[in-house]
């Protein structure tokens, strides 16, 4: 899961045969930081469009936008990212840590560690960037 530029904010790891909405509601829990007072959007794809996942989103308390499947063709702002290619752009930047990519540890523990350090650097180089360190 990642916040609105891109940059990873919780993450959940299950075998590669574990489609992608039975964790969506550990992916939720898994968020490190706690939100504003605001209310939260989250934006989906029409995988999650099942009351499973329309269940979890309630639960942790956000909006939902899911693409349902007959919404048709949907018309973007002038200027605005389609919303997929932010979290797309994610994975390419935790693909370059070679743990990551190819993964050499058994302990699914290890992994997810591994997973965490990754987001961890990759939100150093953001404050890095932003003059903050």
């Amino acid at each position: 899961m990642s916040e609105g530029n891109g940059y990873p904010i919780g993450a959940a790891i299950a075998g590669a045969n574990v489609h992608d909405t039975k964790l969506l509601a550990a992916t939720l829990e898994a968020i490190v930081v706690d939100p504003p007072d605001v209310e939260q959007h989250l934006c989906l794809d029409r995988g999650y469009d099942n009351p499973t996942g329309r269940e979890a989103v309630e639960e942790s308390g956000h909006v939902a936008h899911i693409a349902g499947t007959n919404t048709g063709e949907r018309k973007r702002s002038k200027g605005a990212k389609p919303r997929r290619w932010v979290i797309e752009r994610a994975f390419a930047w935790l693909q370059k840590c070679r743990g990551l990519l190819i993964r050499y540890d058994k302990k699914a523990t290890n992994y997810l560690a591994l997973l965490q350090l990754g987001c961890g650097l990759l939100w150093i180089r953001r404050l890095h960037q932003l003059g903050g360190l």
